[in-house]
């Protein structure tokens, strides 16, 4: 009886480590659901975003990333500079305690250039982020054909239908 338990005690542990396997823990970082719009074949630079929580008492700064998808990776942002919307590179980027950073379409955004495959929908690929005091943490971020619905249109999606 004890092993029935036990066994059912494992099995519902990975069943909670699925479901909650687009967020990733770094110490006092909480990383949420990484994600990249899928792309055709012949795009040569892609974008992933995320959110970063931090949830610590110290400043917490993104540094960069890497990933084998991609020849260089830097963190950009959408500045709007005499009514005209441009994307700017962006050294390293700060969490404050207690702050969440956002990275979405038309903000702070991760820029993936040299593309070595495409982003195909329902893929995933590894990200490394590194941070001055997490060091590098592993993420995966998985690529979806349409943009990121908000939490209301999750919400409500069977309705849509």
């Amino acid at each position: 009886m004890r092993f029935n338990k036990l066994s059912l005690l494992l099995i519902g542990c990975a069943m909670a480590q699925l479901v909650d396997a687009h967020e990733f823990e770094a110490g006092q970082l909480h990383i949420d659901h990484p994600w990249s719009r899928a792309l055709p074949p012949v795009a040569p630079t892609g974008a992933a975003y995320l959110s970063i929580s931090n949830h610590g008492g110290t400043a917490d700064t993104l540094l960069g990333a890497k990933t084998e998808v991609a020849g260089k990776v830097e963190i950009h942002e959408h500045v709007h500079a005499d009514g005209v919307m441009k994307m700017q590179r962006v050294e390293s980027l700060t969490i404050e305690p207690g702050a969440t950073v956002t990275f979405s379409p038309g903000s702070y955004h991760l820029m993936l250039f040299n593309l070595a495959r495409p982003l195909a929908a329902g893929e995933s690929y590894p990200l490394t982020l590194n941070f001055a005091n997490a060091g590098d943490v592993d993420v995966q971020v998985n690529v979806q054909a349409n943009d990121e619905p908000s939490a209301g249109e999750k919400q409500d999606h069977h309705q849509h239908h």
